[in-house]
């Protein structure tokens, strides 16, 4: 791609594009942590720290349940995409309608399985019993909202398939505010405790289901197709999208492990390394808020790109969200390099924590530059579908060289061992997957 055709004017398009769809993703993106934060701030206002421990510990069970379930929204997203494309309307409904179906199975298997999840879950949580208990009262009302959590998946899949960001931003929006007035209503009005956090959580979603109908009714009636359930459970669409989602939800299941483990086996070197690595692992998840704005546009822009056979346009794209990523990983690291003391001093005033945290900050500093590659190529593999490439190489990066690079760098190097071993991990996921894309990326559409 030469100089005069990288900045042409419809390169000046293409960012413009990139920018619209992921200033909405970033502000949705923000406002994901701000569900729990709500619940925990109205547990705060009541006279016993039990009541934030069973919020807590309540929520750690529906991570536990939806944080694998990514692939019902990107799935959804990548199908979307290369319909609208093509300009393919059935596809585009059907995928709709297909991910849907699936979204409610799960959902009702959770419902219909909820006294299995509910002992497992009592089982395997810390705390006390009193805890323990408003933990999965909490859990009992909040499970009735799966149905509307997982079609909000499906939803905002959907409509950033459709190059449409501002819709999912006014539907998170809508749900935190909804959110925080069935709070304040059922736990400060009604006094209803932690009973009242759940069901103001489950209206909000419900909440949040209505609004994304509406706008799918009333923006896209034009598009959508009337459904038959015939053509939604058609035997080889179904098998290709399930196949795709699992290779997803393997991925996304190897991402969880990893870091896990490395927030597990922080501890290993004391509560202090553990606060550390905690902190600095906020700023990991910070900086990713951004990059999925981005990764989320390449979602949709891809996908439709690559529907629509314009290799050519999908190379330019690659460029210019890798110039992006660029862009936004040296300002991020720019600001932990001279900012990073301040920045932990938010977190935490515990003085031992902040002492020794400057041992490890140039590992901070380093986060944005060694992960952007892998957030802008998982945004780009999603929008193509190109899920197995994607399950392979987190294979290579969790089992090839996370692992290995733990058990032999922590025994030597400590913490920083356990840190290098992180970058390497985010490294060899930017790397493998630029290896692989030609072939799972652009080599396809050459023969399409």
């Amino acid at each position: 791609m030469n100089r005069d055709r990288f900045f042409s004017a419809s390169t000046a398009a293409i960012n413009k594009q990139i920018i619209r769809l992921t200033v909405p993703n970033i502000v949705s993106n923000i406002t994901v942590p701000l569900l729990g934060m709500v619940d925990l701030a109205m547990m705060g206002r009541l006279n016993s720290p039990v009541f934030i421990g069973a919020v807590a510990l309540g929520t750690v069970i529906f991570n536990m349940l939806y944080l694998s379930l990514g692939f019902l929204r990107m799935g959804t997203t990548g199908f979307t995409a290369q319909a609208s494309g093509a300009g393919n309307n059935h596809e585009i409904s059907y995928t709709l309608y297909r991910a849907l179906t699936i979204a409610m199975l799960i959902a009702l298997s959770f419902i219909i399985f909820q006294k299995p999840i509910e002992w497992i879950a009592y089982q395997l949580l810390d705390g006390d019993k009193e805890v323990k208990l408003l933990a999965l009262k909490y859990f009992r009302i909040r499970i009735l909202a799966a149905p509307a959590t997982l079609a909000l998946y499906v939803l905002m899949g959907w409509f950033i398939g459709m190059q449409n960001t501002l819709i999912p931003m006014i539907i998170s929006i809508a749900v935190n505010v909804l959110n925080i007035g069935f709070n304040i209503l059922f736990v400060l009005g009604f006094h209803m405790q932690v009973e009242g956090v759940a069901w103001g959580t489950l209206l909000a979603q419900y909440g949040g289901v209505i609004i994304g109908l509406v706008f799918l009714l009333v923006k896209y009636r034009s598009v959508l197709i009337k459904p038959a359930l015939q053509l939604i459970l058609q035997k080889a669409p179904m098998r290709k999208f399930l196949s795709i989602n699992t290779d997803i939800l393997i991925r996304s299941i190897l991402l969880l492990v990893a870091l896990s483990f490395f927030t597990s086996k922080s501890a290993i070197f004391g509560n202090d390394v553990l606060a550390i690595n905690a902190i600095f692992l906020q700023f990991f998840f910070f900086f990713s808020y951004f990059m999925d704005g981005f990764a989320y546009a390449g979602e949709a822009m891809a996908g439709n790109l690559f529907g629509a056979k314009q290799a050519t346009g999908l190379q330019k794209l690659t460029w210019l969200l890798f110039g992006w990523g660029i862009a936004v990983s040296l300002v991020f690291s720019l600001v932990y390099l001279f900012f990073g003391h301040w920045l932990v001093g938010l977190l935490t005033d515990i003085e031992s924590v902040s002492q020794q945290a400057y041992h490890y900050y140039f590992w901070m500093v380093f986060i944005p530059l060694s992960t952007f590659a892998a957030f802008i190529w998982d945004g780009i593999y999603v929008g193509v579908t190109a899920a197995k490439a994607m399950r392979n190489t987190m294979i290579i990066a969790v089992l090839g060289v996370f692992f290995p690079a733990y058990f032999l760098l922590t025994g030597v190097f400590d913490n920083h061992g356990i840190w290098l071993a992180f970058h390497l991990f985010m490294l060899a996921r930017g790397i493998s997957m630029t290896f692989f894309a030609r072939k799972a990326i652009f080599r396809p559409m050459l023969v399409k």
